[in-house]
Order: structure tokens, then sequence, then C-alpha cells
């Protein structure tokens, strides 16, 4: 069993509290198994990694086909036993059924041919091995990215690129969760479970967070003292004071984010889909 006191602990510093729950429900739905080799297919910097070094016991491989991130994540994941290939989601180097379980979040609405990734992962996931995948909803809180709903609704047509590109940015498409379960059976997965995640969030998380927070720690404009409060792989640094004054506004997303737990009304907006799935026969 994952302990999830250390994946909060990991997760301290997370503002996107639609991030956090992805992770919450990712490892929920891998459950990694002592001696597992689990691949985190489109890895980015590794965080996903880092959370299943820390929890369990097992071989885990991340491939991204970013130099610069994975640059950044072998720095990140140095001595956690995490092996990094920079590699073509398209065509993984790794051979016919080399893995047991398979991450792959926010990535297949990345690719120009979402059932060609999808017949990748397959083909290096074992017989009966299960997949993790989520993706962007389409239809996603106005809140949460009020630009690209506004872009959409007078334009037609949403932001793809550029410092306000949101929940769009660099996206093929987003989905319904019937696609994306139409899509699996189509490349023979058994779906096994679906859920939307993430109705009620702070106004403009996407923005603050990506646009200008982001922004912010990669040109490096952030002090050492602010920086352990807010970059993702610094959340074990943070101690949790009530005198910094941006736990304050880590508290007030956080309070955003507990209405997703009191509230399990069904909601016509969410900022994800979350899926598992079993490698059919």
């Amino acid at each position: 069993m994952v302990d999830m006191q250390v994946v909060e602990r990991l997760l301290r510093n997370e503002s996107d509290v639609a991030y956090k729950r992805r992770v919450r429900t990712m490892v929920e739905y891998l459950d990694p198994q002592p001696g597992e080799r689990i691949l985190d297919c489109g890895c980015g910097m590794g965080f996903y990694l880092k959370v299943l070094s820390a929890t369990a016991q097992g071989a885990f491989c991340g491939v991204d086909g970013e130099a610069t991130v994975l640059s950044f994540g072998r720095r990140a994941l140095d001595g956690c036993g995490v092996g990094l290939t920079r590699g073509d989601v398209l065509r993984l180097p790794y051979a016919d059924n080399a893995f047991d379980k398979v991450l792959f979040s926010e990535v297949l609405e990345h690719l120009p041919d979402d059932r060609a990734g999808l017949a990748e992962i397959r083909r290096v996931l074992r017989p009966g091995g299960t997949l993790a995948l989520t993706v962007p909803h389409r239809r996603y809180p106005f809140w949460y990215d009020p630009i690209n709903r506004v872009a959409e609704s007078v334009f037609r047509a949403p932001i793809r690129t550029g410092p306000f590109a949101g929940i769009w940015a660099n996206h093929y498409r987003l989905y319904l969760p019937g696609e994306v379960s139409a899509l699996l059976r189509e490349a023979r997965f058994e779906v096994e479970e679906v859920r939307e995640l993430t109705h009620y969030c702070f106004p403009f998380t996407q923005t603050i967070v990506y646009t200008f927070g982001k922004g912010a720690i990669e040109r490096g404009l952030l002090p050492g003292f602010i920086l352990r409060s807010t970059h993702r792989f610094q959340g074990e640094e943070n101690s949790g004071s009530a005198l910094n004054p941006i736990n304050w506004a880590l508290a007030l997303f956080n309070a955003c984010d507990r209405l997703n737990v009191v509230d399990r009304s069904q909601k016509r907006t969410y900022v994800n889909i979350a899926v598992r799935a079993r490698k059919g026969t």
C-alpha cells in the first residue's frame, strides 16, 4: 500500500488543486506492488516518478521527448533509482510486454494520432497490465481557465499557444468521458473505472499557476525561500508554517478544493477525466 501521508507531504507546495487530485488518483489506480515495472509515458520533469519512488518499491521508468525537462528530471530524481529515457511516445524504446503498469497522464491530447499512441502503450504493457490515464475535460470549469472559455465563446476557437494558452496549451483536442472510453475499447483495453475530476477551483488557477508561477520559477526569478514554498519538487522543504504568506495562498486554494470532497453531487464541468483500464486479449 502506498503511504498517502508521504504523498501529501510531497504535494504540500502544489497550488493547482486539479494536479493534486490527478496525482492522488493515478497513484491509487496504479497501486504499485513490490517488484513491478512501471512506466511513466510522457513523464515531463518526473514528479509522478518522484512520488512513486518515495512511496513504493519497484522498477520505475520515465520517457519523454523533451531534452530540457528530462535534464531537470535527472537532477531532481538523482539517487531515486529511476530510469529516464528520451524517446518518442509513438515509437517507444521498449520491448513488447515490458511493463506491468503504465501511467499516461495528460499526454494523449498532445498526440496528433491518439489511436497510435494507445496502440504503442498496449504494445509495451504486459497482458492484463494496468493503464492509468488522465486527459483534460472538454467541459472544463469557467473559473479554471476563463480566458479560453471567453475565446471559445467569442472567437469560436481556443488559444493553443503562447502564455495564455491555458488548458488548451499545445493540445490537439480535449475529451468527453464517453470519447475516452470508446478510444480505449477500440484499442482493445478493458475500461474498469472512469472518473471526472475537480469541479471547484480558485478563479484563474490555470493562469496563476502556469502562466505566472511556472514562468517565474523556470526563469529563476524567485528567491530560495519562496521556491521552498512554491516549487512542485520542494514540497517536503515547506514546513507548513502559518507565518509564511505563500502558505496562506495555498490554504485558500486548498479551501476551494475541499468543496470537491464535501459536495459529491454531479456537475456539468470538470478539469480532468481519469481512467483505469486493463490490457485485454
